[in-house]
């Protein structure tokens, strides 16, 4: 899937009039079933089931769900319909289609930028328009398997709602389609399951913290380790590839950039370390005992590494980068190149021969939007606030997934001392 670029200068999108904010559509029912019939060739080919169902008497509900792969909307298609449900969704997902997007009951938002509108706009869907709203509280597919960071006091919404919270939790979504490996698809089957998690009558009930340790609990798995334990075989002879992209660093010899991620292995070219995917997903050592067989555990590891790095004040991406704006719904404009630096004081842009400086401190984020092969582009780490979003494309082999660790790590930091607020010049 692609998205719509225009090159423009930088100083005529400073000067584009921001996209004006709108109230969501009622979602079209027609439009849904559109969606609902060409997505299930896509749903077949994954060999898809579900359990559990919803009373027939449910009302407008929020629903929550894991975010895996792209394969998570069709399912909620499948599981949902014939209700109608507006669906929160990233501002870039309305770009070239504002009009239809709103249509089928988009909710515009970005990703990991404090947004009071948001609120305002799913209850207007719930209240006003008599329809349940889709929301994916991770924001970011998953890199390892498992969960991402959750907005935290998330039960504040739930009791400014006072509507049922319906689950739906998906199981093989990842190990079907993992983000790292290319957007190729692998032979695995993938299920569901949809409940309702929370009633109206318990959600007055709780605290908000009784609610947020229920949503941590809910949104707590391991896709690696239900791969594993349930034995399901991923045959795909490319099944390594693009893990370079989660495992950046190499346990044996501490050197990150290095890992490469052919066919079923991934090596390190540094210190000539190899090591196998088998097809349940573990890793083993040609030579010797692994440090991790188990991906999330790497991943899990070079996490608290980043945190050392922050926690000692050495901790530095300095990146050449290729920017792109986000400030309307017409186009990503592409403004040039620029350079990207992220330290224990945020991120600093700075780009097109000196006219875009923009900072933004670690408090401002309790996550970091990045992603891999970003709509055929390349791997992005994407900044900004409710003005514009900058999505910065670094060369191959820099690491995002460790800006996206250290951007988690420092979030959690901040919160132990004052900030300053973001800043655009």
């Amino acid at each position: 899937m692609k998205i719509r670029t225009k090159r423009t200068p930088y100083s005529v999108v400073a000067a584009t009039p921001r996209a004006e904010h709108k109230k969501p559509l009622r979602p079209s029912l027609l439009l849904a079933t559109v969606v609902r019939l060409v997505t299930q060739f896509d749903l077949w080919k994954a060999r898809f089931t579900h359990t559990g169902s919803l009373p027939k008497d449910l009302g407008p509900a929020l629903v929550l769900m894991n975010h895996s792969s792209f394969i998570d909307l069709p399912i909620a298609f499948r599981l949902l319909y014939p209700r109608r449900f507006g669906i929160v969704c990233t501002s870039d997902g309305l770009v070239g289609k504002r009009w239809l997007m709103r249509w089928l009951g988009c909710i515009s938002t970005q990703k990991f930028v404090s947004d009071v509108s948001l609120i305002g706009d799913i209850r207007h869907t719930i209240k006003e328009k008599k329809s349940s709203v889709l929301m994916y509280p991770e924001a970011s597919y998953s890199f390892d398997g498992t969960a991402t960071p959750l907005p935290r006091r998330l039960g504040i919404l739930l009791k400014k709602l006072d509507v049922p919270v319906v689950m739906i939790k998906t199981e093989g979504a990842f190990t079907y389609d993992p983000l790292y490996n290319g957007l190729r698809k692998r032979r695995v089957p993938v299920s569901a399951h949809i409940e309702v998690l929370l009633t109206a009558e318990q959600i007055r009930e709780r605290s908000v913290q009784e609610l947020d340790d229920i949503l941590d609990e809910a949104f707590t798995f391991d896709h690696f380790a239900w791969q594993r334990d349930n034995g399901i075989e991923v045959a795909e002879p490319f099944r390594a590839e693009g893990l370079e992209r989660i495992l950046y660093r190499c346990p044996h010899c501490g050197v990150e950039g290095q890992m490469v991620g052919e066919c079923t292995t991934l090596t390190c070219t540094a210190c000539g370390k190899v090591y196998a995917m088998d097809k349940l997903g573990q890793l083993a050592a040609a030579d010797g005992e692994p440090a991790f067989a188990h991906v999330p555990d790497w991943y899990a590891w070079q996490r608290a590494e980043v945190r050392r790095e922050i926690e000692a004040g050495t901790y530095r991406l300095d990146t050449p980068v290729e920017i792109g704006m986000l400030v309307d719904f017409k186009a990503v404009h592409m403004v040039g190149s620029g350079r990207l630096v992220h330290d224990g004081e945020g991120f600093t842009l700075i780009g097109c021969d000196g006219q875009l400086s923009y900072r933004q401190v670690p408090k401002a984020n309790y996550g970091l939007y990045a992603d891999y092969y970003w709509y055929e582009i390349g791997d992005v780490i994407c900044i900004g606030d409710k003005d514009a979003l900058y999505y910065c494309f670094p060369p191959k082999g820099v690491p995002v997934a460790k800006a996206r660790l250290a951007a988690e790590e420092l979030y959690k930091l901040s919160r132990r001392r004052p900030a300053r607020a973001a800043t655009a010049d």
